[in-house]
């Protein structure tokens, strides 16, 4: 081949890895990413390790699987046409269901054409004399791109304890982050379950249906609430759908971003019999309602404390033996833990081929090739599943090799916990963002308005770039430090750091103890349009054409 051909092949190949946008996620955040973007005119790729979008709810098919937040709020809104079109079925909806919603979207929109399956992200490197983000994919493939935004999901990278023995188990180990596609029968097996997080509490009354026996290992107790989940009402539908616009406003003001229909009192202003009828009234509507009960739940002690012994009263109630009630009766603050949703979680303990082991002295002793020794006592099990939750927020993030400015390491920058301005960026690392990274609200929201909310924040901040012929866009190290500080001081003024939980990492060895979300969804989107109607305030942008 003549050398001028070779050239010109060559210079065609790269051409065709150069997007003016890189997408790191095919969840939904990925997905609306890649839609706001074409809005723009901008060339844009998705790179995602599965097979198929999703995100999350690709990746967990584990039996009970479900969102926690009202399927007709855990939804887009960016289409008023998309949110009277579909019709959910539930009122909190399944795996399956939010699934094929996705696939639907990423249909409707046609954004298929866009997105790069089974492909893994392993680095994304800074190029200063370009300006320019390198992304090497697993294929060993290098593609670049002006703009790198990383939608990787605060809940995708799997947590997976370094147990004593895990490798020599002989039977099958599941986790429920990444649950086999095929699904598991467990008809007349034994079971192990270690956790009882929110994963556990939706799988192991599903997974006890079928067990021969099950054995629930828990090193902490959660506050579940009922789901009260069932059908949703034709009628309740058709009205939501009628006053949406309404549901969204109300939702954005809410300081979870959900509407909870709050009530305005504190409970502290209330007799101890108001107080009662209020938290009896939330329990039998079910779900987060009962966070709406009063405006201090998450601020004043005595509030929590009255809130939290409610819960506890109604374990008792339910679980026949007293002993196993108190295990399971959690000692600490309701809400520093996400407070999790069920059907059935607690009536399962009563179950004769169910039975628990209260490990939060001793922990897990060993795994061994035909079960779980914990406090002394070998469980012999079939079957092993690790519902031990995620590395939250930073892990996905943190599993690719990121390289901002003079060769500078994210995971280094981040050694002792992570620092951004309003969660989208990182000082040193330019024209990359993150939709719900650490330092905004994300967990701690309804994520699909916290999503939406980045997502436009982002576009916007593109399309102003590229009309005002900005080159390149990062926090600066003041504005960075200052949010970082303003993120632990409003956290402090709640009781949200009462206890040792995955917002603070502490559920991943030697992970830093760093409060990770921003509490509090409308101030947040304030201080986000303050910033951009103030010209990128607390960011740095070079112009077009000027070194960086």
């Amino acid at each position: 081949m003549p050398e001028a051909q070779q050239e010109s092949e060559g210079e065609s190949a790269d051409a065709a890895r150069d997007f003016d946008v890189v997408i790191v996620g095919a969840g939904l955040a990925g997905l609306y990413m890649l839609y706001k973007v074409r809005e723009l005119g901008l060339t844009a790729r998705v790179f995602e390790a599965g097979d198929g979008v999703g995100g999350t709810w690709y990746w967990n098919r584990y039996p009970g699987a479900r969102c926690d937040v009202e399927s007709m709020q855990y939804s887009y809104q960016f289409s008023k046409e998309l949110q009277q079109e579909w019709d959910w079925s539930e009122r909190y909806a399944g795996q399956p269901e939010i699934l094929r919603y996705i696939n639907h979207v990423a249909d409707r929109f046609d954004l298929r054409d866009g997105l790069q399956f089974s492909t893994r992200v392993e680095s994304a490197i800074f190029n200063e004399e370009r300006d320019r983000w390198q992304i090497r994919t697993d294929d060993d493939v290098q593609w670049s791109s002006r703009f790198c935004v990383m939608a990787t999901g605060c809940l995708s990278s799997t947590n997976l304890p370094p147990f004593k023995g895990r490798d020599d188990f002989g039977g099958e180990s599941y986790h429920t982050g990444s649950w086999p596609h095929e699904g598991v029968d467990f008809e007349g097996k034994r079971v192990g379950v270690i956790g009882t997080g929110s994963t556990a509490i939706q799988a192991i009354p599903m997974i006890a249906e079928q067990a021969k026996e099950l054995v629930v290992f828990q090193r902490t107790p959660n506050f579940s609430i009922p789901a009260r989940n069932g059908q949703l009402d034709p009628e309740v539908r058709a009205e939501i759908k009628a006053d949406y616009d309404g549901l969204r406003k109300r939702a954005s003001e809410a300081g979870f971003g959900i509407d909870l229909q709050a009530n305005e009192l504190a409970a502290m202003d209330v007799t101890a019999e108001e107080r009662e009828r209020e938290f009896e009234r939330r329990w039998s509507i079910g779900g987060f309602s009962y966070l709406g009960a009063y405006t201090d739940l998450i601020l004043n002690k005595d509030a929590n404390d009255a809130a939290a012994e409610f819960v506890r009263r109604k374990i008792s109630e339910v679980i026949d033996d007293p002993q196993v009630a108190e295990a399971l009766s959690p000692t600490t603050t309701l809400g520093c833990k996400r407070m999790c949703l069920d059907s059935g979680y607690y009536q399962t303990f009563n179950r004769a081929n169910v039975t628990l082991v209260d490990i939060r002295e001793e922990g897990i002793d060993e795994i061994t090739p035909d079960g779980i020794r914990a406090k002394g006592r070998e469980y012999e099990v079939d079957c092993i599943v690790y519902a031990t939750g995620f590395d939250a927020i930073t892990g996905a993030l943190l599993a690719i090799d990121i390289r901002g400015r003079n060769g500078a390491s994210l995971r280094e920058e981040w050694a002792e916990g992570p620092r951004t301005y309003l969660g989208l960026g990182s000082a040193g690392f330019p024209n990359l963002f993150t939709i719900t990274g650490p330092g905004s609200p994300s967990v701690l929201s309804n994520m699909l308005p916290s999503i939406e909310q980045h997502v436009n924040w982002i576009a916007e901040c593109i399309g102003y770039m590229v009309e005002n012929q900005k080159q390149s866009i990062e926090p600066t190290v003041e504005a960075q430090e200052q949010w970082v500080a303003h993120v632990n001081e409003v956290a402090g003024s709640t009781l949200l750091l009462g206890c040792n939980s995955w917002y603070l990492g502490a559920n991943v060895p030697g992970k830093p103890r760093v409060f990770m979300p921003y509490i509090g969804f409308p101030p947040y989107v304030q201080k986000c349009d303050e910033v951009a109607a103030n010209g990128y305030e607390g960011f740095a942008l070079q112009p077009t054409g000027t070194a960086s």
